[in-house]
């Protein structure tokens, strides 16, 4: 429709969209040479690139499964993906050594070959809603990564339902700065702005300065980012007098988002629209859209448009308005299973497909939906339930806190008791008790943490997300405050 508009943008060079449907087209024939055909997996292991952006679309022509790899993942760790998703082909990224890799490997020049040597005729070959298009592998935050499988059906719904809540433009310049071997990257920004015409801005990774030159000087109108990535912005000392009037869209999940973290951005009069979602659905489930009422704000919002969320109570009855329950998910987004994993499907999935998520979430009175915490988060202290996303959001208030996160540790006299792991702001100083005091009249007294840590960082995993068990890890054990 549109062949000579930028489709695709990495470090000053554009590809057109005739360009892209060129290249993909020549590396999907390229494919085929190599024995590569439908229902086959083809992985790709590098950072954002365009040649992970080909390689997406080329395998989707050929009806065959991407298997996007974690570029930070350790050896061992990518052997497993490698060997459960059974990958026939490896796509290398610039820099990637896929030394003790198994498969077959293509380095870019042998990509860049591929293309030069193969025809431009068009791909025939049929493909259905219902034909898998990738294999996402979940971050692995409890035992081993188990490989969603999402249709090419599950990322067109997923991208109609963000449409319906964000009004994309032909001429949207998107940042995409967050890796795109994770599920928002690829489907809320990537495949929604190809499928409106707009321009790709990739990036290797997410810097703060970089972002705010690129936003400037592309004026690039969206992005999306996880809390920490938002947080560190607004951190910056370019943040008061940064050029920030292009942007119209700023996405932001992956975590509870902050109330204060929200206020900070539209105090600059930025448009921030936060969602809730995961691997296994596409990953929209919740909305919380730029025309709802301040009602609304803080909480994941409502269903998006083409799917159904409900919240269960523990004895499987409709949870009520501000009573906890699982959230279940139904829709077109949503996955038919894991791959090679019946057993685990069985456990998440029902037969009338209502995915379990394994997340607690509350709905108020007009139905906004507030995502409490993982059901594995949560810790019991003196017979209630506690919710460390609620904890941290009131610690983040805090002038003095960058990052926090509150895990359940043993005691004595209520079964469980809660710990405050804090990163201080540069330059900031603050003693654990004072930091404590402030939770006081703010929280409930058996939800405030008995003991507090001041540490240099919290682990996270590729997308930003913190890894809980490795805090658990770290730091389960009591200790004086």
């Amino acid at each position: 429709m549109t062949p000579a508009r930028p489709a695709v943008g990495y470090r000053g060079t554009d590809r057109s969209y005739g360009d892209l449907y060129d290249r993909v087209t020549r590396l999907a024939h390229g494919l085929t040479g190599l024995d590569v055909g439908r229902g086959d997996r083809i992985a790709y292991l590098g950072p954002n690139h365009p040649s992970l952006v080909e390689t997406f679309f080329a395998a989707g022509l050929l009806g065959a499964v991407f298997v996007p790899l974690n570029a930070r993942l350790a050896a061992p760790e990518l052997r497993f993906l490698l060997d459960d998703s059974g990958a026939r082909v490896v796509v290398l990224g610039a820099g990637q050594d896929g030394g003790g890799l198994p498969g077959r490997h293509l380095s870019q020049d042998a990509v860049e070959e591929l293309i030069a040597g193969a025809p431009a005729d068009p791909v025939d070959e049929p493909v259905s809603q219902d034909d898998i298009c990738l294999i996402m592998y979940t971050s692995g935050t409890t035992g081993r990564p188990k490989g969603a499988m999402l249709t090419h059906g599950n990322l067109i719904w997923n991208a109609v339902n963000l449409l319906v809540d964000v009004p994309l433009a032909h001429d949207e310049v998107t940042l995409v700065s967050a890796p795109l071997y994770h599920i928002a990257a690829l489907a809320q920004l990537l495949v929604p702005t190809v499928l409106k015409g707009g321009r790709a801005l990739l990036e290797p990774s997410f810097e703060v300065d970089r972002t705010f030159d690129l936003v400037e000087s592309e004026r690039v109108t969206m992005m999306f980012g996880v809390p920490t990535m938002f947080a560190a912005l607004a951190r910056s000392p370019r943040w008061a007098e940064a050029d920030l009037s292009s942007l119209r869209h700023l996405l932001c999940g992956g975590a509870p988002v902050p109330e204060p973290l929200i206020r900070t951005y539209r105090e600059r009069g930025l448009p921030f629209l936060q969602g809730y979602g995961m691997t296994e659905t596409s990953p929209g489930a919740l909305f919380l859209g730029a025309g709802h009422p301040d009602a609304g704000l803080g909480s994941a919002g409502v269903p998006c448009f083409f799917s159904d969320v409900r919240l269960v109570a523990p004895d499987g009855s409709p949870a009520a308005p501000g009573e906890p329950g699982e959230v279940y998910v139904q829709g077109p987004n949503v996955m038919p299973g894991y791959w090679r994993r019946p057993k685990e499907t069985a456990k998440v999935l029902s037969a009338d497909g209502w995915f379990r998520s394994g997340d607690i979430g509350v709905a108020d009175e007009d139905g906004y939906v507030r995502i409490r915490d993982r059901i594995s988060d949560m810790y019991i202290s003196g017979g209630e339930n506690v919710y460390p996303a609620e904890i941290e959001s009131v610690l983040l208030a805090h002038p003095a806190v960058a990052e926090c996160a509150v895990i359940g540790v043993p005691d004595e006299k209520w079964g469980e008791t809660g710990k405050a792991l804090v990163v201080l702001r540069p330059g900031a100083s603050a003693e654990p008790g004072d930091l404590l005091a402030h939770l006081d009249g703010r929280l409930a007294r058996f939800k405030i943490p008995r003991y507090l840590e001041l540490v240099p960082e919290l682990p996270r995993n590729g997308a930003g997300k913190l890894l809980r068990a490795s805090l658990r890890k770290l730091h389960g054990q009591r200790q004086a405050r």
